[in-house]
Protein backbone atom coordinates (compact mmCIF):
# COMPACT_ATOMS: atom_id res chain seq x y z
CA UNK A 1 0.00 0.00 0.00
CA UNK A 2 1.32 3.73 -0.99
CA UNK A 3 2.47 5.48 1.77
CA UNK A 4 0.06 7.83 1.09
CA UNK A 5 -3.85 7.71 2.07
CA UNK A 6 -5.43 6.28 -0.42
CA UNK A 7 -8.91 6.89 1.13
CA UNK A 8 -8.41 10.19 1.20
CA UNK A 9 -11.31 12.46 -0.61
CA UNK A 10 -11.09 12.92 -3.78
CA UNK A 11 -10.36 16.86 -5.08
CA UNK A 12 -11.02 17.91 -8.73
CA UNK A 13 -9.11 21.00 -10.00
CA UNK A 14 -10.62 22.91 -13.20
CA UNK A 15 -7.29 23.56 -14.91
CA UNK A 16 -6.87 27.05 -16.45
CA UNK A 17 -8.55 28.03 -19.35
CA UNK A 18 -6.10 27.47 -22.07
CA UNK A 19 -8.34 28.59 -25.19
CA UNK A 20 -8.25 32.52 -25.79
CA UNK A 21 -12.35 32.52 -25.02
CA UNK A 22 -14.10 35.83 -25.28
CA UNK A 23 -13.90 37.66 -21.78
CA UNK A 24 -17.74 37.48 -21.38
CA UNK A 25 -17.93 34.26 -22.19
CA UNK A 26 -15.07 33.16 -19.76
CA UNK A 27 -16.23 34.93 -16.72
CA UNK A 28 -19.72 33.35 -17.20
CA UNK A 29 -18.09 30.15 -17.47
CA UNK A 30 -16.49 30.86 -14.58
CA UNK A 31 -19.29 32.04 -12.66
CA UNK A 32 -21.53 28.74 -13.33
CA UNK A 33 -18.44 26.80 -12.08
CA UNK A 34 -18.70 28.59 -9.01
CA UNK A 35 -22.14 28.39 -8.55
CA UNK A 36 -23.09 24.54 -10.07
CA UNK A 37 -19.59 22.01 -10.49
CA UNK A 38 -18.53 19.99 -7.87
CA UNK A 39 -14.80 21.24 -8.41
CA UNK A 40 -12.97 21.72 -5.33
CA UNK A 41 -10.00 23.81 -6.68
CA UNK A 42 -10.15 26.38 -9.80
CA UNK A 43 -7.18 27.48 -11.45
CA UNK A 44 -7.40 30.97 -13.16
CA UNK A 45 -5.00 33.37 -15.18
CA UNK A 46 -3.09 33.31 -18.77
CA UNK A 47 -0.47 30.44 -19.04
CA UNK A 48 -0.64 30.63 -23.07
CA UNK A 49 0.47 34.36 -24.53
CA UNK A 50 0.31 37.64 -22.69
CA UNK A 51 -1.09 39.23 -25.06
CA UNK A 52 -4.72 38.38 -24.33
CA UNK A 53 -4.61 39.01 -20.35
CA UNK A 54 -5.53 42.72 -20.68
CA UNK A 55 -8.61 41.63 -21.88
CA UNK A 56 -9.89 39.46 -19.12
CA UNK A 57 -7.86 41.08 -16.32
CA UNK A 58 -11.03 43.74 -15.38
CA UNK A 59 -12.70 40.75 -14.61
CA UNK A 60 -10.82 38.56 -12.52
CA UNK A 61 -11.55 40.28 -9.31
CA UNK A 62 -15.06 39.78 -9.52
CA UNK A 63 -14.37 35.97 -10.29
CA UNK A 64 -12.30 34.89 -8.08
CA UNK A 65 -14.83 36.60 -5.31
CA UNK A 66 -17.47 34.34 -7.17
CA UNK A 67 -15.82 31.51 -6.80
CA UNK A 68 -14.43 31.81 -3.21
CA UNK A 69 -18.28 32.44 -2.03
CA UNK A 70 -18.47 29.07 -3.28
CA UNK A 71 -16.25 27.76 -1.42
CA UNK A 72 -13.61 26.52 -4.11
CA UNK A 73 -9.79 27.17 -3.15
CA UNK A 74 -8.45 29.70 -5.97
CA UNK A 75 -4.99 29.48 -8.09
CA UNK A 76 -3.43 31.60 -9.52
CA UNK A 77 -1.83 30.11 -12.57
CA UNK A 78 1.29 31.72 -14.03
CA UNK A 79 2.42 32.30 -17.86
CA UNK A 80 4.46 29.56 -19.35
CA UNK A 81 7.37 30.94 -21.16
CA UNK A 82 8.16 34.62 -19.74
CA UNK A 83 10.23 36.17 -22.64
CA UNK A 84 10.15 39.96 -21.62
CA UNK A 85 10.91 42.30 -18.75
CA UNK A 86 7.00 43.25 -18.92
CA UNK A 87 6.20 39.46 -18.48
CA UNK A 88 8.34 39.12 -16.26
CA UNK A 89 6.98 42.03 -13.80
CA UNK A 90 3.92 40.77 -14.55
CA UNK A 91 4.58 37.42 -13.37
CA UNK A 92 6.29 38.83 -9.65
CA UNK A 93 3.01 41.17 -8.98
CA UNK A 94 1.39 37.52 -9.10
CA UNK A 95 3.86 35.77 -7.06
CA UNK A 96 3.17 39.03 -4.60
CA UNK A 97 -0.44 37.92 -4.26
CA UNK A 98 -2.01 37.42 -0.56
CA UNK A 99 -4.21 34.66 0.14
CA UNK A 100 -4.04 32.76 -3.16
CA UNK A 101 -1.82 29.93 -4.19
CA UNK A 102 0.09 30.34 -7.06
CA UNK A 103 0.83 27.65 -9.75
CA UNK A 104 4.31 28.06 -11.67
CA UNK A 105 4.31 27.09 -14.92
CA UNK A 106 8.17 28.31 -15.74
CA UNK A 107 10.24 27.69 -13.74
CA UNK A 108 11.57 31.54 -13.41
CA UNK A 109 8.15 31.55 -10.98
CA UNK A 110 9.81 29.09 -8.98
CA UNK A 111 12.35 31.36 -8.01
CA UNK A 112 10.65 34.26 -7.68
CA UNK A 113 8.32 32.32 -4.96
CA UNK A 114 11.54 32.83 -3.12
CA UNK A 115 10.48 30.07 -0.64
CA UNK A 116 6.66 30.77 -0.39
CA UNK A 117 4.35 27.67 -0.60
CA UNK A 118 3.15 27.13 -4.58
CA UNK A 119 1.81 24.19 -7.00
CA UNK A 120 4.42 22.74 -9.50
CA UNK A 121 2.38 23.28 -12.81
CA UNK A 122 2.32 20.79 -15.10
CA UNK A 123 4.98 22.64 -17.91
CA UNK A 124 7.44 22.45 -15.22
CA UNK A 125 8.46 18.59 -16.50
CA UNK A 126 8.51 16.29 -13.31
CA UNK A 127 9.92 13.54 -14.59
CA UNK A 128 11.79 12.04 -11.60
CA UNK A 129 11.32 12.08 -8.00
CA UNK A 130 14.85 14.57 -8.02
CA UNK A 131 12.95 17.11 -9.49
CA UNK A 132 9.82 16.57 -7.71
CA UNK A 133 11.81 17.10 -4.29
CA UNK A 134 14.11 20.17 -5.46
CA UNK A 135 10.67 21.83 -6.04
CA UNK A 136 9.38 21.11 -2.42
CA UNK A 137 12.33 22.29 -1.26
CA UNK A 138 11.43 25.87 -2.56
CA UNK A 139 8.59 25.50 -1.45
CA UNK A 140 5.97 23.00 -4.21
CA UNK A 141 3.05 21.76 -1.75
CA UNK A 142 1.23 20.22 -4.52
CA UNK A 143 2.68 18.89 -8.39
CA UNK A 144 0.77 18.36 -11.19
CA UNK A 145 2.55 15.63 -13.15
CA UNK A 146 3.31 15.73 -17.21
CA UNK A 147 0.56 13.91 -18.54
CA UNK A 148 3.47 11.59 -20.37
CA UNK A 149 4.26 9.58 -17.13
CA UNK A 150 3.55 6.11 -17.23
CA UNK A 151 1.40 4.48 -14.13
CA UNK A 152 4.90 3.43 -12.62
CA UNK A 153 6.05 6.73 -12.97
CA UNK A 154 3.06 8.08 -10.97
CA UNK A 155 3.36 5.20 -8.41
CA UNK A 156 7.39 6.44 -7.75
CA UNK A 157 6.25 9.89 -7.17
CA UNK A 158 3.80 9.21 -5.85
CA UNK A 159 5.41 6.97 -3.04
CA UNK A 160 7.23 10.08 -1.31
CA UNK A 161 6.75 12.40 1.33
CA UNK A 162 7.06 15.20 -1.25
CA UNK A 163 4.63 17.68 -2.61
CA UNK A 164 0.45 16.49 -3.05
CA UNK A 165 0.38 14.59 -6.08
CA UNK A 166 -2.13 16.17 -8.82
CA UNK A 167 -2.90 13.86 -12.40
CA UNK A 168 -4.39 15.51 -15.45
CA UNK A 169 -7.76 13.22 -16.34
CA UNK A 170 -9.38 15.22 -18.58
CA UNK A 171 -8.74 17.54 -21.90
CA UNK A 172 -6.63 17.97 -24.59
CA UNK A 173 -3.22 17.85 -23.19
CA UNK A 174 -0.29 21.19 -22.99
CA UNK A 175 2.72 19.50 -24.57
CA UNK A 176 4.64 22.58 -25.54
CA UNK A 177 4.99 25.85 -25.76
CA UNK A 178 6.61 28.06 -28.27
CA UNK A 179 8.29 31.40 -28.74
CA UNK A 180 6.43 31.51 -32.38
CA UNK A 181 2.84 31.82 -32.70
CA UNK A 182 1.79 28.90 -35.55
CA UNK A 183 -1.66 29.96 -35.46
CA UNK A 184 -0.98 33.33 -36.32
CA UNK A 185 1.25 31.73 -39.44
CA UNK A 186 -1.47 29.20 -40.55
CA UNK A 187 -3.61 32.86 -41.40
CA UNK A 188 -0.03 34.14 -43.24
CA UNK A 189 0.15 36.84 -39.92
CA UNK A 190 3.38 37.49 -37.68
CA UNK A 191 2.71 37.11 -34.32
CA UNK A 192 2.63 40.61 -33.23
CA UNK A 193 0.06 41.37 -35.76
CA UNK A 194 -1.94 38.39 -35.05
CA UNK A 195 -5.05 39.85 -34.94
CA UNK A 196 -5.71 36.90 -32.00
CA UNK A 197 -7.02 34.51 -34.59
CA UNK A 198 -6.29 31.62 -32.15
CA UNK A 199 -9.86 32.80 -30.77
CA UNK A 200 -11.79 31.72 -33.74
CA UNK A 201 -10.93 27.86 -32.26
CA UNK A 202 -12.43 27.49 -28.76
CA UNK A 203 -10.93 24.38 -28.04
CA UNK A 204 -7.95 24.52 -30.28
CA UNK A 205 -7.06 24.30 -34.03
CA UNK A 206 -7.06 21.21 -35.36
CA UNK A 207 -3.73 19.36 -37.15
CA UNK A 208 -3.05 17.16 -39.35
CA UNK A 209 0.01 15.04 -40.95
CA UNK A 210 0.11 15.61 -44.89
CA UNK A 211 -1.56 12.15 -45.23
CA UNK A 212 -4.77 13.91 -43.59
CA UNK A 213 -4.37 11.88 -40.30
CA UNK A 214 -5.02 13.91 -37.18
CA UNK A 215 -2.12 14.61 -35.29
CA UNK A 216 -2.06 17.77 -33.05
CA UNK A 217 -3.89 20.71 -31.92
CA UNK A 218 -2.54 24.16 -31.90
CA UNK A 219 -3.53 26.66 -29.36
CA UNK A 220 -1.59 30.29 -30.37
CA UNK A 221 1.71 29.41 -29.52
CA UNK A 222 1.23 26.08 -27.84
CA UNK A 223 1.35 22.72 -29.19
CA UNK A 224 -1.53 20.16 -27.99
CA UNK A 225 -2.73 16.58 -28.42
CA UNK A 226 -5.57 16.26 -30.81
CA UNK A 227 -7.02 13.87 -28.75
CA UNK A 228 -8.68 14.59 -25.38
CA UNK A 229 -7.22 12.92 -22.32
CA UNK A 230 -9.82 10.67 -20.08
CA UNK A 231 -8.97 8.77 -17.67
CA UNK A 232 -12.25 8.11 -16.06
CA UNK A 233 -11.40 4.06 -15.85
CA UNK A 234 -7.93 4.70 -14.25
CA UNK A 235 -9.20 6.81 -11.27
CA UNK A 236 -9.42 3.76 -9.25
CA UNK A 237 -5.69 2.48 -9.96
CA UNK A 238 -4.47 6.01 -9.46
CA UNK A 239 -6.34 6.07 -5.98
CA UNK A 240 -4.59 2.84 -5.01
CA UNK A 241 -1.54 4.87 -5.71
CA UNK A 242 -2.60 7.35 -2.88
CA UNK A 243 -3.45 9.80 -5.67
CA UNK A 244 -6.83 11.94 -5.08
CA UNK A 245 -6.46 14.77 -6.82
CA UNK A 246 -7.20 14.90 -10.67
CA UNK A 247 -6.81 17.90 -13.14
CA UNK A 248 -10.00 18.50 -15.60
CA UNK A 249 -8.93 20.92 -18.24
CA UNK A 250 -11.59 23.19 -20.04
CA UNK A 251 -12.90 22.96 -23.40
CA UNK A 252 -16.01 24.19 -24.97
CA UNK A 253 -18.38 21.58 -23.37
CA UNK A 254 -20.40 21.08 -20.45
CA UNK A 255 -17.42 21.25 -17.77
CA UNK A 256 -20.11 20.98 -14.77
CA UNK A 257 -21.49 17.50 -16.37
CA UNK A 258 -18.15 16.66 -16.80
CA UNK A 259 -16.74 16.99 -13.49
CA UNK A 260 -19.93 15.58 -11.90
CA UNK A 261 -19.20 12.08 -13.67
CA UNK A 262 -15.54 12.16 -12.81
CA UNK A 263 -16.96 13.02 -9.40
CA UNK A 264 -19.48 9.87 -9.40
CA UNK A 265 -16.76 7.86 -10.76
CA UNK A 266 -14.28 7.96 -8.26
CA UNK A 267 -16.43 7.63 -5.54
CA UNK A 268 -17.51 4.64 -6.66
CA UNK A 269 -21.47 5.73 -7.67
CA UNK A 270 -21.14 4.68 -11.27
CA UNK A 271 -18.88 2.08 -12.92
CA UNK A 272 -16.04 3.46 -15.55
CA UNK A 273 -17.87 2.06 -18.45
CA UNK A 274 -21.24 3.88 -18.46
CA UNK A 275 -19.03 7.25 -17.22
CA UNK A 276 -17.11 6.69 -20.41
CA UNK A 277 -20.21 6.61 -22.49
CA UNK A 278 -21.87 9.81 -20.97
CA UNK A 279 -18.38 11.81 -21.56
CA UNK A 280 -18.33 10.18 -24.92
CA UNK A 281 -22.19 12.04 -25.29
CA UNK A 282 -20.52 15.27 -23.57
CA UNK A 283 -18.04 16.16 -25.78
CA UNK A 284 -19.36 14.43 -29.19
CA UNK A 285 -16.15 15.59 -31.32
CA UNK A 286 -13.36 14.86 -29.23
CA UNK A 287 -11.31 11.13 -29.57
CA UNK A 288 -10.13 9.96 -26.36
CA UNK A 289 -7.12 8.51 -25.10
CA UNK A 290 -5.10 7.03 -22.35
CA UNK A 291 -1.83 5.72 -23.76
CA UNK A 292 0.66 7.55 -21.84
CA UNK A 293 -0.58 5.64 -18.51
CA UNK A 294 -0.50 2.76 -19.53
CA UNK A 295 2.98 2.60 -20.87
CA UNK A 296 2.20 3.06 -24.85
CA UNK A 297 1.99 6.00 -27.39
CA UNK A 298 0.00 9.08 -26.19
CA UNK A 299 -2.86 9.05 -28.64
CA UNK A 300 -3.48 5.23 -27.80
CA UNK A 301 -6.58 3.85 -26.78
CA UNK A 302 -6.39 1.01 -24.04
CA UNK A 303 -9.91 -0.72 -23.43
CA UNK A 304 -10.22 -0.89 -19.44
CA UNK A 305 -9.95 -4.46 -18.07
CA UNK A 306 -13.38 -5.68 -16.63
Amino acid sequence: MNKRDSLSPVRLTLGPVLFNWKPEKLRDFYFRMADESCVDSVCVGEVVCSKRTPFFTPYLPEVIERLQAAGKEVILSSLALIMTAREAEQARELTMTDGLLVEANDVSVVAMMGGKPFVAGPLLNIYNEGTLAYLHRMGATRACLPAELPESVIATLAAGDGPEIEVQSFGRLPLAISARCYHARSRNLAKDGCQYVCAEDADGMDVDTLDDDPFLAVNGTQTMSYHYLGLLAELSALRRLGVNRFRLWPHDVDMVAVAGLFRAAADGLIDAEEAGQRLTELCPRAEFANGYFHGREGHAYVQAEV
